[in-house]
């Protein structure tokens, strides 16, 4: 099936799961069909999450395809469970979801330290201070469709492991909180079947896009404007224009937004061939990833 022309908007946010009300760190970029430039929504604020989800309610554009950069799961397939051991592991994602908010309730901000902290929970984590759960090993478990990443050359962590520059857990806590509250508003592809009309969620890897448009693996950050534009017109785009720095969470949602109008229309990105729906239930799927 081709979804060519199906969106009107493509939207990208570059996601933070830092403590605090305000997160410098996330981004909004939006594109339209055609090669006009995407933009950012709402350039110089300082978004919180509580921003983002109000905006996804209430303010989205009709007909949006949203990627959210954050691992909307936990890896479930290799040990037939999120928390093995756990009498309360949730059975799926969207039970998840609510378990972490339900958890959190009391934690302002959307943030999701109270279920990290959970003892059950950090049995299974590598959190700060050199704690790391008796059930976290290696380098820690992976979805399928990270397993997927690594064989085209990404490098995926963890979503249980909250430690270092590159970790991915605390985003990913904190936007299980966002998707939660979302309920029923936005179908959440492919824990949810894609609409045949209207908006959707899907999972981003900006790390995709940036390889998309040329840039070598390992060096998938941009931060100047001429990086930027470079890149942009490789995906067919036209510039952005500017000049100097920019903050590369905003050079990663501008681009991805870019990315998400061409490959959208990939049909082949909706149905990968090792995405089962028992996975798509639990653990879901990055979009983008073969």
């Amino acid at each position: 099936m081709s979804h060519a022309g199906r969106f009107a908007h493509f939207v990208a946010i570059d996601w933070s799961g830092a403590v605090g009300a305000r997160q410098p760190g996330i981004a909004v970029a939006l594109a339209t069909p055609g090669t006009g430039a995407p933009r950012l929504v709402r350039p110089g604020h300082i978004w919180s999450r509580a921003d983002i989800l109000a905006w996804l309610r209430q303010d989205l554009p009709s007909d949006t395809l949203v990627g959210l950069d954050l691992g909307p799961s936990l890896p479930f397939v290799d040990e037939g469970a999120f928390f093995p051991g756990w009498d309360e592991s949730p059975a799926d994602a969207r039970s998840l979801w609510a378990l972490v908010d339900a958890i959190c309730a009391d934690a302002p901000h959307l943030a999701a330290t109270s279920f990290v902290d959970h003892a059950q929970v950090a049995r299974h984590l590598r959190r700060h201070g050199g704690r790391k759960g008796e059930h976290f090993t290696g380098r820690g478990r992976l979805r399928v469709t990270e397993h997927a990443q690594r064989a085209q050359g990404l490098n995926p962590y963890s979503n249980l492991n909250l430690v270092g520059a590159a970790q991915v857990g605390k985003s990913s806590f904190t936007g299980m909180r966002v998707l939660h509250r979302l309920a029923s508003a936005l179908p959440v592809w492919p824990f949810d079947p894609l609409p045949s009309a209207g908006s959707a969620i899907v999972e981003i890897y900006t790390s995709l896009a940036a390889i998309a448009a040329g840039r070598a693996k390992g060096r998938t950050k941009l931060r100047t404007h001429a990086e930027l534009d470079a890149a942009l017109a490789a995906l067919g785009s036209e510039p952005l224009g500017g000049a100097g720095a920019i903050a590369d969470h905003a050079s990663d949602a501008l681009l991805t937004a870019a990315w998400l109008r061409t490959a959208a229309a990939d049909p082949m990105l909706w149905a990968p061939p090792a995405l089962t729906p028992p996975i798509a239930r639990t653990e879901g799927w990055t979009f983008g990833v073969r």
